[in-house]
């Protein structure tokens, strides 16, 4: 329970809650940290761990069990989703999003699209062997 307990060490105030707190979930799940099937807390927990209103969790699960993420199981609780294509697709979501903001951030930058694909490459020749 304490990587949920980490996410509410630090909350962004340019996105609402909930979508930091979706977003969170989407990530660990990627990464391995939760796997499919895994229950994940309840409402009254996360809420607790993460010391936000039960609304806001509420709305998180709503979100999450409507885009297939997560299901409920009355009276046992919630469960991350065991469809791989949901896996692929949050994977592919999460990795589309992040270059997007990339690419924005560059090219508010002044950059143009081939100076970005130039300056990535220069970039990761430099960290590959620092693994």
């Amino acid at each position: 329970m304490q990587m949920y307990e980490e996410w509410g060490q630090s909350f962004d105030d340019r996105m609402p809650i909930y979508r930091q707190i979706i977003l969170r979930f989407r990530r660990a799940f990627v990464r391995g940290d939760i796997k499919p099937g895994d229950r994940i807390p309840s409402i009254r927990e996360l809420s607790g761990f993460l010391r936000v209103n039960t609304n806001t969790i509420q709305r998180v699960y709503r979100e999450m069990e409507r885009d297939g993420v997560i299901n409920s199981k009355r009276g046992t609780g919630y469960y991350f989703t065991e469809d791989t294509e949901m896996t692929e697709k949050m994977q592919k979501d999460l990795t589309s999003e992040s270059m997007q903001r990339f690419v924005d951030e560059m090219s508010a930058l002044g950059f143009s699209k081939n100076e970005i694909l130039e300056e990535l490459k220069s970039y990761l020749k430099g960290v590959v062997g620092n693994d």
